[in-house]
């Protein structure tokens, strides 16, 4: 949402007309509709996340196939969790990675899901499952760019590897005007590959629908560009290939 400032400031009475503008716009941004781009906009579901991702066949037909060849059904059907929902297009470019990866070494490229081993496809989608339920209010702020301020949060997956959650506070803009953090807040995952090095080389995954709620959890859906089942094609293709490819 873009807020009107035309005004300059001068004194006490502009500083406190700058001021309540700053809190006018701050409460708007709390207003904001997170559930932009994927059309998910409904916050409640009746029934539970496998059953909410099988009910947006648009956007999680094939990740609901892929829960089910992982055998993780009692997991998205019965335990408390908050799950970062890759829609489908990101998987179909996390496959299409792994047969341009599986032709350069001379091997049949995957022509169905179901050639990818259970047990890769658990460790996968286990990199976007975390437990117990958290809504976006429940994060910390992230600054990619200031990350000694705002660092986010540290969180076991459910696989046990660390990722970094948290909210990107997004600044208001307007003509030549900017209002740093004051604009709309946007959750982000990020995958960080070197622990030692835990505020570099991060894989960020922003989210498009957030605090969508199931019975048994809480669902934030992913937004679809730049985004690679498996936080990148190249950490997808070594566990296919770990696991084995075909019959």
């Amino acid at each position: 949402m873009k807020t009107a400032i035309k005004m300059s400031f001068t004194g006490k009475l502009g500083m406190g007309l700058l001021l309540l503008l700053m809190a006018m716009i701050t409460v708007t941004s709390c207003k904001k509709d997170y559930y932009k781009d994927t059309g998910l906009a409904k916050a409640n579901f009746n029934g539970t996340i496998l059953q909410y991702l099988e009910s947006k066949p648009l956007h999680f037909d094939t990740l609901a196939k892929i829960i089910k060849l992982a055998g993780m059904e009692n997991t998205f059907n019965n335990e408390e969790i908050t799950f970062f929902a890759p829609p489908d297009p990101t998987i179909q470019v996390s496959i299409r990675g792994l047969n341009q990866r599986l032709l350069s070494i001379g091997r049949d490229t995957v022509s169905k899901l179901e050639d990818i081993k259970p047990q890769a496809w658990k460790i996968l989608l286990s990199s976007y499952i975390f437990k117990g339920t958290n809504r976006l209010k429940d994060y910390r702020q992230v600054d990619t760019l200031a990350l000694d301020t705002y660092a986010g949060q540290g969180y076991l997956a459910y696989n046990n590897v660390p990722y970094n959650i948290g909210v990107v506070y997004h600044d208001a803009k307007n003509d030549n005007i900017v209002i740093k953090y004051a604009g709309y807040r946007q959750l982000m995952i990020s995958y960080i590959p070197d622990w030692t090095n835990p505020k570099k080389y991060w894989i960020n995954a922003l989210v498009s629908s957030s605090d969508i709620n199931p019975k048994n959890g809480i669902v934030h859906a992913l937004k679809i560009e730049r985004h690679a089942f498996g936080f990148n094609t190249g950490i997808f293709s070594e566990i296919a290939l770990q696991y084995g490819i075909g019959n």
